[in-house]
């Protein structure tokens, strides 16, 4: 079966300007296509080829009571473009249609008519799709497309050789999920700090941030991998929703009602700590994390202050 296939091509970038000493760098054009990606790819073109034709069918539907028919032939052909172009199927598809002139004749003036009345002709015009066709050549090639993906390294052959790229690409997600919860989660931007220390400080702080849920999601993923577990409760709006992928963002929301309730008398010592206890999925994630509620349980049993 195969894996993957692809080939690459060098070339070589040069900094916008004239000046003669503008910067010029290598780099290679490393293009993949791996069946794995291209098979869903596929499906989802016939599904929107599926849904295309019947909607352009239904946009001139036979004569009946209750049907409304496009009478202005620039109407339908603004309609037909609007349908191709919303599943993404333009230029994929041949629509061949119709106007119809009709006249009517009817008499005029009020009552019954009769062979001496005035008569008088009534044109309508009705735009019809007559024919839906698939363009055999433009979905082929379109097909030969799916899967393909471009990449751009200045690493050497002799460092990253074409298949090693291809591999990398395959772990470039859990890479990409990282700085997209920088950008998002944990937004980096704006940073309303201006001195260069601050700046500094700040991107430390959010990058410690992001691994910190990194590490826990892997772990609490991980956990869950040995005897096929799945986790319940992480999911407020279906309670009954299992999961074996849990995202470091839902396993924060499971403690979002933790609370500590410290009561202090007039002098200002403590005289009580109350936790919020926890839950059966509480306590499961906090030892499947490796940290056991006992860690938790600590932060009522400490000492009172005096």
């Amino acid at each position: 079966m195969l894996a993957a296939e692809g080939y690459e091509v060098a070339r070589t970038g040069h900094a916008p300007g004239d000046a003669a000493d503008a910067a010029a760098w290598h780099e290679r054009v490393v293009v993949v296509r791996s069946p794995l990606p291209a098979d869903p790819q596929a499906a989802g073109l016939e599904k929107r080829l599926c849904q295309a034709e019947p909607t352009l069918a239904a946009l001139t539907p036979p004569r009946g009571r209750g049907k409304r028919h496009i009478t202005d032939e620039a109407t339908l052909v603004e309609a037909i473009a609007v349908v191709l172009k919303a599943p993404r199927v333009d230029g994929l598809l041949s629509v061949r249609w119709e106007t119809q002139l009709e006249q009517t004749i009817r008499s005029g003036g009020r009552g019954r008519g009769s062979v001496h009345r005035e008569q008088r002709g009534i044109q309508q015009t009705r735009s019809h799709i007559t024919h839906i066709a698939r363009q055999a050549d433009p979905i082929a090639m379109l097909r030969q497309r799916l899967g393909w993906k471009a990449l751009v390294t200045n690493a050497t052959p002799q460092r990253l050789s074409l298949q090693e790229a291809g591999l990398c690409y395959r772990n470039a997600d859990p890479v990409e999920r990282i700085f997209n919860r920088l950008k998002s989660r944990v937004p980096i931007a704006p940073l309303f700090v201006k001195l260069n220390d601050q700046i500094e400080g700040l991107t430390y702080l959010l990058t410690l941030g992001v691994r910190v849920v990194t590490v826990m999601e892997f772990g609490r993923r991980r956990s869950l991998q040995p005897d096929h577990t799945t986790l319940p409760g992480l999911h407020p709006e279906n309670k009954t929703k299992m999961t074996d992928k849990p995202t470091a963002e839902r396993i924060l929301k499971a403690f979002a009602a933790v609370s500590l309730a410290i009561i202090k008398n007039a002098a200002g010592a403590e005289i009580l700590r109350r936790l919020t206890p926890l839950s059966g999925v509480q306590e499961d994630i906090l030892q499947r994390l490796g940290l056991g509620a006992s860690l938790y349980r600590q932060l009522e049993m400490q000492e009172m202050r005096t």
